[in-house]
């Protein structure tokens, strides 16, 4: 039997042209059998099967093949339509090596649109479809109206604003001080190319854009050339044609029926529900299996925790229980969130004779889910529900439930455990949440009521001066949204209203409503009307943050979703980046749906950028293919192996002319096979190099990572982005180097390659005899700069060397960076200082055998200030000047210290081992702080200045042993 018959998975994984036995089954009752190659696309084995099907009896019986479409159970074990025929079958994968031809069913276009969207987020749209729930049907529906109707209001854009979405400017922020202005007129050339559906714009005009970086506010006109309007003609017919298609194969609305209803708030009866029983619980015989049960509002506990009755271990444990909650129906906020836990008892081991205590009881953890009480059309729940739960952290006993967990249902329902609850009928008919619009009528009520009965005297002095905070201090809203009791509808009325008249808050205050604490609607609603104003670079800057705290939207349909969907349809770089924080969290169970819809919606509103976006994808499946290759050998691989890999027609093919999903303004051309490598830490990342298309541009580098979790990185190098942008607006260049990182997948992502430049341990090794004392040779780093810049070059850079040194003191120690030694910390040929791997952050200091090997709080050796003193020991002007840029750039970030605070408080939902609560957040409070005057946080920062430069030795031991333990010179 030839290799690959019965399509083991082994033989995909197979490169080269191996040919593959395949099956075909065919309408008419032909059967063939013959070879394909696995780079053979769809298109060419349909062309295959028609030749080889002329020589059977029952040929005539089919028609055109434009008519058929091949179908396959895949790897998942799913049946998949190969619309897309294009793909290689290798990329396909069918089970068992079987191809089944069935008469196309529909409009070919959509099914075509849906297969690439599919392919494209790793998401089958079939998988939305068969959750038949009404609230994914009614949000999908809803989004693909909205985002069609973006994407053909762009069709109509002028040839001006056409190119600031495609091609949006990405100049460097300067200080607003400037006021010189200068105008630039561009030629802006089209090629005609298949890049898109059509004719494209050629990608030199981006290049000309990033050469005005340097320019301070520069003014662009642009001569444009007749081709774009014959462009975006056809375009728009492409596009039109989708649109007709998608809207004619859309179901029609279904009819709503009329229905009495009563308003919630005339329900003064206590709130309940019904606990059923369980399903495939895992416990311990001897064991008590117990249900606890909290309503919450955010953060907010809204009432006393209700715990079950203790029922026997078995695998369908049974309580019909009702359990009742200490609030009224009425007083229930709209976000209200019903928390479950369920938890096994184990009697302690019995005290010996003689004692008095009784056995005491131990709480152990099993599962956790969570609900919400209100349906997303605003109806209070009715009903039995089955929740399927998630497990619980063995670890965390302290807080059995989990309010700030996903509401999201586990979709592993054949083996998580469940809950069977029943929400009461309380009326005939259902009962609603109250509209906003009824809350200023139901105000001029309660205007006469007397609020006066708190509990703690601060919390009435708020409440009573809740107009003047909003008057006086309208930063402080979150304060007030605090302390109001959203278990009384009293309250609730009052705070909404206030909010209708709330001045907009800056972006530094108003990111912070967007936490799991405050999910009313309207705060919500209020938090992304101030948000609106930020301009695309503001966004982008941001964009990291506002993708996690979707995990908080209680809802798919959410006024977040809408904003972020609308200003990625109208900017592509923003879409560029949404899709990818989108797409690499796809795998996570919690928030698949949600981000797999919005992932959809967009496609649909962008189709001409899913080719891009496509192509990058295809790359990303080959790099990591290669890295798997590279990592699971038999035998030692080298590079050479590698590159002969690489030059393969499939790889060459995906892995070149493509934009960097890194930046999407930056072309990754042809991949010079001969020049790529990788690299010798545990999880061989790839390093590829790639030719430049600027005429005697150097070359371009990424490195594919695929085993580590990158997104620490990309937040630590969001944050140091953020401080260049924030010290540049202050006329303060520190010569920073955020370089790109983008996480891409489980564990998988990409890093920019910054040429031309070594890490230090490297600069000291080859620059002593041993390697004992090589971190201790203060001279090596300054004649290696001096070998990179002859003469004149050399003042320049060490002042770049000088600036970037602080900058990076001053980011390290505000942002915690642990983890710092000689192998991290790397040095350009043109003297900027750089740090890169930030595996630890937020104080969390590195250890050893309980020993704290950091005992400083940011790098500043001896041999750095050699090079700032330009080797002469008495050049105190030049350490003071540096001195002077740290303190600088220290003062600044401590008046942001709002901003950084509010965006790591934001990345609480990422679940970073180092940041997953408020506690985590401290450190950054304290370095930055926050709460003092700037002249005291000044006087701190130069006792941890000076204690950095005292103690410099001991960062130096501990180079010294990782140089020892790095080093294999024999």
């Amino acid at each position: 039997m030839p290799p690959g018959k019965y399509g083991m998975q082994e033989e995909w994984e197979k490169e080269g042209d191996q040919e593959i036995l395949m099956d075909f089954l065919l309408p008419n009752g032909i059967f063939l059998n013959f070879l394909v190659s696995p780079n053979d696309t769809i298109k060419t084995i349909k062309k295959m099967v028609w030749k080889n099907a002329r020589n059977e009896a029952l040929f005539n019986g089919l028609g055109d093949p434009e008519g058929y479409v091949f179908t396959c159970i895949n790897q998942t074990a799913v049946r998949e339509e190969l619309e897309e025929e294009s793909r290689r079958i290798r990329d396909v994968r069918p089970f068992m090596c079987v191809l089944r031809l069935v008469a196309r069913e529909g409009d070919r276009v959509e099914k075509l649109t849906n297969t690439q969207i599919s392919l494209l987020i790793g998401k089958g749209l079939h998988e939305f479809e068969a959750q038949k729930n009404h609230e994914v049907n009614e949000f999908r529906s809803k989004m693909r109206s909205f985002c069609e109707e973006k994407a053909q209001k762009r069709q109509g854009l002028p040839w001006q604003q056409w190119m600031e979405y495609s091609f949006p400017c990405d100049l460097e922020p300067c200080s607003a001080k400037s006021k010189n202005k200068k105008k630039i007129f561009i030629n802006v050339k089209f090629e005609a190319s298949d890049f898109f559906f059509g004719i494209s714009v050629s990608f030199w005009v981006k290049y000309i854009f990033s050469c005005l970086r340097n320019d301070e506010n520069p003014q662009l006109t642009m001569v444009h050339h007749s081709t774009i309007s014959k462009y975006q003609e056809e375009q728009g017919r492409m596009c039109n044609h989708i649109y007709r298609s998608c809207a004619m194969s859309r179901p029609p609305p279904l009819p709503q029926k009329k229905q009495n209803t009563s308003s919630l708030w005339a329900i003064n009866k206590p709130f309940n529900i019904h606990l059923l029983q369980g399903s495939r619980v895992n416990a311990d015989e001897g064991m008590k299996l117990v249900v606890q049960a909290g309503l919450y509002h955010g953060s907010e506990l809204l009432c006393k925790v209700v715990t079950s009755s203790e029922v026997t271990v078995c695998s369908e444990p049974l309580w019909d229980q009702k359990l009742d909650f200490d609030i009224n129906v009425a007083d229930l906020p709209r976000m209200s969130r019903l928390c479950f836990a369920l938890y096994a008892i184990i009697e302690k081991a019995k005290k010996p004779r003689g004692t008095k205590k009784k056995n005491k009881k131990a709480d152990c953890p099993i599962a956790w889910v969570n609900t919400m009480v209100f349906d997303h059309k605003d109806q209070l729940k009715t009903g039995e529900f089955l929740l399927s739960t998630w497990p619980s952290v063995p670890d965390d006993k302290s807080e059995l439930l989990n309010p700030m967990g996903t509401v999201e249902k586990n979709p592993n329902v054949d083996s998580a455990a469940g809950l069977l609850i029943r929400f009461p009928n309380i009326l005939p008919h259902p009962l609603y949440y109250p509209p906003l619009d009824k809350y200023t009528k139901l105000k001029e009520i309660m205007d006469n009521k007397n609020h006066t009965e708190f509990f703690e005297d601060e919390k009435e002095l708020l409440w009573k001066l809740r107009t003047d905070i909003r008057d006086c201090y309208p930063e402080s809203l979150s304060k007030l949204l605090l302390i109001t009791k959203w278990n009384k509808r009293e309250d609730v009325v009052q705070m909404v209203s206030l909010l209708e008249s709330w001045p907009e808050l800056p972006a530094i205050h108003a990111l912070e409503l967007l936490d799991y604490s405050f999910p009313d609607p309207a705060i919500r609603s209020f938090t992304i009307r101030c948000l609106r104003k930020l301009s695309d670079d503001e966004l982008l800057q941001y964009l990291i943050q506002l993708v996690q705290v979707l995990k908080y939207e209680s809802y798919l349909d959410c006024v977040l979703t809408t904003f972020l969907l609308e200003r990625a349809l109208a900017n592509r770089r923003i879409g560029h980046f949404l899709f990818w924080y989108l797409r690499s969290e796809i795998h996570v169970a919690s928030v698949s749906l949600r981000f797999g819809l919005i992932l959809e919606a967009y496609c649909r509103g962008n189709i001409h950028h899913m080719k891009v976006l496509t192509k990058q994808n295809q790359a990303l499946v080959k790099m990591k293919a290669l890295n798997d290759f590279v990592k699971s050998g038999s035998q030692k691989m080298t590079v050479e192996d590698l590159r002969l890999c690489v030059k393969q027609e499939s790889y060459m093919e995906a892995l070149s002319d493509l934009l960097s999903p890194l930046n999407p303004s930056v072309i990754l051309a042809e991949i010079c096979a001969d020049k790529c490598r990788f690299m010798d830490s545990k999880m061989k990342p790839l390093w590829l190099m790639y030719r430049n298309p600027w005429p005697h541009a150097d070359m371009l580098g990424i490195i594919f990572k695929n085993g580590d979790d990158l997104r620490q990185d990309m937040l630590t190098l969001q944050m140091i982005q953020l401080m260049e942008n924030l010290w540049k607006k202050e006329g303060l260049d520190l010569r920073m180097i955020p370089y790109g990182c983008l996480s891409t997948g489980n564990k998988m992502g990409l890093i920019e390659v910054v040429k031309n430049s070594d890490t230090i341990a490297n600069i000291q090794l080859n620059s002593s005899t041993s390697a004992a004392t090589a971190a201790f040779n203060k001279d090596a780093l300054l004649n290696w700069l001096k070998s990179k810049n002859p003469e004149d070059k050399l003042e320049q850079a060490i002042e770049e060397f000088t600036l970037s040194c602080a900058g990076y003191c001053v980011a390290t120690y505000v942002l915690g960076i642990g983890d710092r030694h000689n192998d991290n910390i790397m040095i350009r040929e043109t003297g900027q200082l750089f740090h890169i791997d930030f595996g630890h952050f937020l104080g969390n200091f590195k250890r050893k055998l309980g020993i704290n090997r950091e005992r400083v709080p940011f790098i500043l050796t001896y041999d750095f200030v050699h090079v700032i003193q330009q080797g002469k020991t008495n050049n105190s002007e030049k350490f003071e000047r540096f001195r002077e840029y740290c303190e600088r750039a220290y003062k600044i970030l401590c008046r942001n210290g709002t901003l950084f605070v509010n965006l790591f408080a934001m990345m609480k939902a990422a679940g970073l081992p180092e940041l997953t609560s408020f506690k985590d957040i401290q450190y950054l409070k304290d370095s930055l702080a926050l709460g003092k005057s700037e002249d005291e946080a000044l006087k701190n920062f130069k006792v941890k200045f000076t204690e950095a430069l005292r103690e410099s030795w001991k960062t130096k031991v501990n180079w010294m042993m990782h140089s020892l333990a790095k080093d294999n010179r024999p």
